[in-house]
């Protein structure tokens, strides 16, 4: 009975052991501003307006440098130590249509020296939770002077700039979109440092796009018998539906797993909250 229970105790520990550095790791999720969709009734000239870079979310709070799921960015230490100890918010970020070759190289450990050299840090926020900083447009100064004092090249600033209304807004998404770009965001000028969704910040693109979890696999039929055909999917809000366009022949044969995170494409939704014209566009661009 003794012998039962001390096994028991020590089974219990060493799950425990195994549990909590995957709990820390949770701990250490930063607190992000995230981007809700352009609304029809918003003020644009109110807003400081970029382009939405396709990169990989990424926070340096001075020490360590972090995926948006708050794990560790597997960053070549010289390429850390040329980043200021100033917090930083920002996307990592090789060039338009290079998001995949980024997401390989970002994910890689040990990391590959030579990858890393080609790798920019694009910053568009500071952290900044006690208020110290004021508005967004008084943080955006305070970035470009953090920028141009690292002397880096790697290290840019995100420029934001105002439009006078939505005629302006549109056609500098259309250069944007014209020349490779995914779409543009709109930071709240006025604004103080705050995390979470919010219309603080929105974004604007010709496709919208979200996120959702993979519930079930369904198999395929025809020229995709035995993949997969289609993913059943649950966005945040509880609705289900199929993603069956935008897949690789690579992707069927070796789909998203279940209970991963998909990001997918679409153009509005229905009344009953399913989105229209769905496209499977990748796996969440968090490592």
């Amino acid at each position: 009975m003794i012998t039962t229970i001390r096994q028991r105790w020590f089974a219990a520990l060493a799950l425990f052991a195994f549990v909590l550095p995957a709990c820390s790791a949770w701990a250490r999720e930063p607190s992000l501003l995230l981007a809700n969709v352009l609304g029809p009734h918003v003020d644009v000239t109110q807003y400081l307006v970029s382009e939405k870079f396709d990169g990989v979310r990424a926070v340096w709070d001075g020490k360590t440098l972090r995926f948006r799921s708050g794990r560790d960015v597997p960053a070549p230490a010289w390429w850390l130590a040329k980043l200021p100890a100033t917090p930083l918010d920002g996307e990592l970020w090789l060039a338009r249509g290079k998001f995949d070759e980024l997401s390989g190289i970002v994910r890689t450990s040990p990391a590959v020296d030579t990858d890393w050299r080609r790798v920019n840090y694009l910053i568009f926020e500071l952290p900044d939770e006690a208020g110290a900083l004021g508005t967004f447009e008084q943080r955006y100064s305070r970035i470009r002077e953090v920028v141009a004092k690292a002397q880096w090249a790697s290290l840019q600033v995100v420029e934001q700039t105002r439009v006078a209304d939505r005629a302006e807004l549109k056609r500098r998404l259309d250069r944007v979109v014209k020349a490779g770009g995914e779409g543009l965001m709109l930071h709240l000028a006025n604004a103080p440092y705050v995390t979470g969704r919010s219309d603080v910040l929105l974004k604007l693109k010709p496709l919208l796009d979200t996120e959702a979890t993979v519930v079930r696999h369904i198999p395929g039929k025809g020229r995709n018998a035995g993949r997969l055909g289609a993913l059943e999917v649950r966005t945040r809000d509880g609705i289900v539906f199929r993603l069956g366009t935008g897949f690789s022949d690579a992707q069927r044969d070796n789909p998203p797993p279940v209970g991963s995170l998909v990001t997918y494409t679409y153009r509005d939704v229905t009344p009953s909250g399913k989105p229209r014209f769905a496209s499977f566009l990748r796996l969440r661009d968090d490592p």
